[in-house]
């Protein structure tokens, strides 16, 4: 896919973005299929998309891009599966805002870990920029937010941690295509979602939306986020990565008449704000390098 590989990767990860921001959209769309049963629906259909990316992308060399990406691809494929799972679990067991809210820590831990693993420093323009879409965040859900179970609370902590493990194993290993990690984390969780749900009978409205959110949202999502993350610092991948928290309510807005309240529009105009200082930063510095 050298169109992939050719363009800016903030640019990658903010189209990444952009697609996975639909989530919450799609969920709703959903009519009578319980959570696990369109974790086992999505998983399939995402597991489908990343296949179909692999055979066009290395036709008959497919299982050696999949050996290739060795013990870090299967370690942060085994804990973007479990990363998958704790997100339906999290839904189950705190409030919505609650696990909305935790998820958006990744900027947070992709931060961190870029620091500390990578050794990426962490320009004083990025740490404004995600001191102020913190802010943006709070001011979005912090109405919503309750105590919630604990339980919930601690396991929607897992997905935004094994998101900023994939970007680290990307970034980390960047001459190495980490695209195939995501089958492995596909099967876990579509496996877990066949267990946990007991039967995935549902009606072809939601096979539809499950192809919709596993194929398109997540699929594309997840493969150009891989993909940007080779040439994006960790620290800036997660302050792009929250135009996913503006976009979905403005998609709700948009296609279902949810209309937000004025405090979810002020935050996010300050997330935006945030982001966009940190994606044309990034692409000014690209130019100059």
């Amino acid at each position: 896919m050298n169109i992939f590989e050719k363009t800016p990767g903030p640019i990658l990860v903010f189209f990444g973005a952009c697609s996975l921001s639909f989530g919450g959209l799609l969920v709703k769309s959903f009519e009578g299929a319980t959570l696990w049963q369109i974790l086992f629906w999505r998983s399939l259909f995402f597991i489908s998309i990343i296949s179909i990316y692999l055979s066009v992308s290395y036709k008959s060399k497919v299982f050696a891009k999949i050996y290739d990406s060795g013990v870090p691809g299967l370690f942060a494929g085994l804990v973007l599966g479990i990363g998958f799972f704790s997100y339906v679990f999290a839904m189950y067991n705190t409030t919505v805002a609650n696990a909305n809210f935790i998820i958006q820590t990744q900027t947070l831990f992709l931060a961190i870990f870029g620091y500390f693993i990578l050794k990426e420093k962490v320009s004083k323009l990025t740490i404004c920029s995600i001191l102020l879409a913190i802010c943006g965040v709070i001011i979005m859900v912090g109405n919503s937010l309750s105590p919630g179970q604990l339980s919930g609370n601690l396991m929607a902590f897992l997905m935004p941690i094994s998101f900023a493990v994939l970007i680290i194993t990307v970034r980390k290993y960047p001459n190495v295509d980490m695209v195939p990690l995501q089958l492995i984390a596909g099967i876990i969780a579509m496996c877990i979602g066949y267990v946990v749900a007991g039967k995935i009978n549902i009606s072809t409205h939601d096979i539809f939306i499950g192809f919709l959110a596993g194929f398109f949202q997540l699929g594309f999502g997840f493969i150009l986020i891989t993909i940007g993350a080779k040439s994006t610092p960790s620290a800036v991948v997660g302050i792009i990565m929250l135009t996913e928290a503006i976009l979905g309510p403005i998609w709700a807005w948009i296609f279902i008449n949810e209309i937000p309240s004025l405090i979810v529009l002020i935050g996010g105009s300050i997330v935006l704000f945030a982001v966009l200082i940190q994606f044309l930063n990034s692409i000014k510095n690209k130019n100059e390098a």
